[in-house]
């Protein structure tokens, strides 16, 4: 991408600066979106500038006006996708009947996976590496925040209002049967053929798995 001219040779009243700022945000909204299909199917270590650019439709050296490297794009993804993957767990109301809170974040992790589901293998191939580049994040906020949510669980199985169990495997199974199907679509498909829905009647199912198991 050429370099942006100086101030001097810009003449005084014209929408060249703001103009120049949309395409570069465009830009790099088109790099961040190809990274993350190639990233989403290669994983951190297989994934290349070469693909990023290809996928983008554009050059190499304009892919690194904006990123310096495959670690720094991947970086700028990851650092969008945390917030929104914490969002359905912060929404656990202690003040809420506990069924319908715990079923209510399933449901959003459901819908999360459906909606996000190239976002949602992003984040378990980072896993799947040892979490290199989300150790502190997993270790400070996320677990910070499971934490205080498993607490409200507990203190609902001790106030009866729920069956016994274990706040934090219950909250890692969600995890595990709501994810499942975006990381593991192309199973789902095999297994029940092209052109089923990998979603149809899994919230049901789900409802009914964990209304069972909640029950006091």
């Amino acid at each position: 991408m050429p370099a942006p001219r100086p101030p001097s040779a810009e003449k005084p009243g014209t929408l060249a600066k703001p103009a120049r700022s949309r395409i570069q945000q465009r830009n790099r909204q088109r790099i961040l979106d190809a990274a993350l299909e190639v990233f989403s199917n290669h994983g951190f270590r297989g994934a290349t500038l070469d693909q990023i650019a290809a996928e983008a439709g554009l050059s190499k050296p304009n892919l690194l006006y904006y990123f310096d490297s495959k670690e720094t794009v991947h970086r700028a993804l990851l650092t969008r996708l945390l917030d929104d993957w914490l969002a359905p767990l912060r929404k656990l109301d202690p003040s809420g009947a506990p069924d319908v809170e715990i079923l209510s974040y399933m449901h959003r992790k459901l819908e999360m996976s459906r909606a996000y589901p190239r976002e949602s293998r992003l984040f378990a191939n980072e896993i799947l590496q040892g979490a290199p580049r989300l150790e502190g994040f997993i270790s400070t906020e996320l677990r910070a925040l499971v934490d205080e949510k498993a607490s409200v669980i507990a203190a609902w199985a001790r106030a009866g209002r729920i069956a016994p169990i274990d706040p934090h495997h219950l909250i890692f199974s969600i995890w595990a049967l709501t994810q499942h199907y975006a990381d593991f679509t192309a199973q789902i498909d095999m297994i029940r053929g092209p052109g089923h829905d990998p979603f149809e009647g899994a919230g049901a199912f789900l409802d009914h798995l964990y209304k069972r198991l909640l029950a006091p």
